[in-house]
């Protein structure tokens, strides 16, 4: 059956790149800038239609509670797959910050890219000063940016821990930080093999969702929590919290 999926997925995939991504960079361009399409401007409408054209495609049904609210927020998340970025964006466009090497992979490199993402190479403490002050600036001018505070996607099937760092930029614009929580199910229960399995690199991963079968992508958007006074690791454990609640409710 896998076999069969792929035989009506990769066609779809590749009418998806060769006509879809040329007309989603198009609406970036500037003299498209004002137009609308159902009350969103055209480059917004695009990239939510991308994104979810591309779920559709791995063979996720996509289930939102909640609903992202305008203005500034540090959106957190836990992180399962690289699919995670296409969920997200299909609901609203936020700049990501993520780990350099996935701006070189396919199509998810792509949505980053379109996405205003923030590439940071880990272990280097410059990049991780410039991408803070990326953030703050783009927290100021009214955006949203949107983190993986676990660290990348870690072996395992439960939330690992939210790390503290990148949390300074919420505290330090008074942006408020909004949890998310991502959980992938099929039949009913927990599916874990949306992530890497062990040994597995990107382009085995990525065949391998592509021949899976359909599964509920689920996306909880919790409540909005204030950063005002509160300290990074306080705000991380805080929004660790609510998103763990949700993941294991």
């Amino acid at each position: 059956m896998g076999v069969l999926r792929l035989i009506y997925r990769i066609p779809w995939m590749l009418l998806h790149l060769l006509i879809g991504l040329p007309l989603t960079l198009l609406s970036y361009a500037p003299i498209f800038k004002a137009l609308r399409l159902q009350g969103l401007p055209l480059n917004i409408f695009m990239l939510h239609w991308w994104s979810g054209m591309t779920c559709r495609i791995f063979g996720l049904q996509r289930r939102v509670t909640g609903r992202f609210t305008p203005g500034a927020q540090l959106v957190v998340a836990n992180h399962i797959s690289w699919l995670d970025i296409q969920l997200l964006h299909s609901e609203s466009p936020m700049g990501f910050v993520a780990k350099a090497e996935i701006e070189n992979w396919p199509i998810a490199g792509f949505a980053a890219s379109v996405g205003d993402t923030v590439f940071h190479h880990r272990g280097s403490h410059d990049s991780a000063s410039g991408v803070s002050t990326v953030m703050a600036q783009r927290l100021r001018q009214g955006s949203k940016v949107a983190i993986f505070p676990e660290g990348g996607i870690l072996p395992g099937d439960d939330m690992k821990r939210f790390h503290a760092r990148l949390f300074a930029a919420a505290i330090e614009t008074g942006s408020p930080v909004q949890p998310v929580m991502i959980r992938y199910r099929r039949d009913g229960r927990h599916y874990p093999d949306m992530t890497f399995l062990p040994g597995e690199h990107f382009i085995a991963n990525f065949f391998r969702l592509l021949s899976q079968k359909r599964c509920v992508a689920e996306l909880c958007i919790l409540p909005l929590i204030d950063s005002s006074g509160m300290q990074r690791r306080d705000l991380a454990k805080a929004s660790e919290l609510a998103v763990r609640a949700a993941y294991e409710r």
